[in-house]
């Protein structure tokens, strides 16, 4: 087996966990909001329209996998794309998806 291949199969469980975990409407509207920049919870709930509950379950899921970072500002947790992966395919998936005019 070449060793790229064999490199490719030692790391897809991995990349496809990764992406399972993006594979998500919600999940993609919060990320797709966040690759413009930082925001806070109450500015996410506006954007998308997702319910405080369920974005609470997204943020947390896409935290824990290493996907966001939270910074706190006393009462305000503001949320930012932390995974360089994860900032790279949403710059392509902003710009096919998001963007007024899709290439």
């Amino acid at each position: 087996m070449d060793d790229s291949i064999a490199l490719l199969a030692q790391r897809a469980p991995s990349a496809a966990a990764f992406l399972k975990g993006l594979a998500n409407p919600q999940r993609l509207l919060i990320l797709c909001c966040l690759s413009e920049g930082e925001r806070c919870v109450a500015d996410l709930i506006t954007a998308t329209g997702i319910p405080p509950t369920s974005m609470s379950q997204h943020l947390t899921k896409l935290k824990d996998e290493g996907i966001l970072k939270v910074r706190r500002d006393h009462r305000t947790l503001w949320y930012a794309i932390d995974h360089p992966a994860t900032l790279e395919l949403m710059a392509v998936m902003h710009r096919h998806f998001c963007s007024e005019q899709p290439q």
